[in-house]
């Protein structure tokens, strides 16, 4: 089967079911989407590392690459290689010296390694013919950035700059990345204003 390459271009909370997180990752190159349910954990582990947030300790995920790389085994690339009954099964695709072995993984967990590896995502035809959406090409245009990690029932426009900086470093004790990322953005933005 032909493997087609994916990205991820957006991550926010699931209007689908409460208390998680969709990630949607993008056909490279073409207009189909690709929606997946994740945790709010593993949700929190793929931003940290799309926003290059250093935590004050290494979470799951990074200590799974520290892990890799003392070893000298690396993640080459990770397939979603099957969908049975709405649920995504992964593999992760790594490559020592002597050998080249691929890993089952909760599709959740190959992207948190995947982004921090930085190497390629991909799945089949099929799967993106039975979860995939189509977008028109007029909506393609219209995408907002890559990732959107906006909490939609907090306004922080209405929030002083001082009152930002507290609230984040409070979110970052409680080491809520995907909130501290909405406030970061939001204290960056009215710097360039100013």
């Amino acid at each position: 089967m032909r493997k087609i390459e994916l990205e991820i271009v957006a991550l926010s909370h699931s209007i689908t079911q409460t208390h998680s997180y969709a990630i949607v990752l993008g056909e490279v190159n073409g207009l189909r989407r690709l929606p997946i349910v994740i945790g709010g954990f593993e949700a929190q582990a793929i931003a940290v590392a799309l926003e290059k947030m250093q935590p004050s300790r290494p979470l799951t995920h990074d200590l799974m690459k520290n892990f890799l790389n003392a070893f000298n085994v690396d993640l080459q690339e990770i397939i979603i290689s099957n969908l049975q009954e709405g649920i995504f099964y992964s593999k992760l695709i790594c490559s020592s010296q002597e050998d080249v072995v691929e890993i089952d993984s909760r599709t959740s967990d190959a992207l948190a390694l995947a982004v921090r590896f930085g190497c390629p995502i991909f799945t089949y035809e099929n799967i993106l013919d039975n979860a995939g959406i189509l977008l028109e090409d007029s909506a393609m245009k219209k995408e907002k950035k890559p990732v959107s990690t906006e909490k939609s029932n907090e306004n922080l426009q209405s929030l002083s700059l001082e009152d930002l900086n507290t609230l984040l470093k409070d979110v970052l004790d409680q080491e809520d990345y995907i909130r501290a990322i909405s406030i970061r953005d939001e204290i960056n933005q009215r710097k360039k204003k100013s």
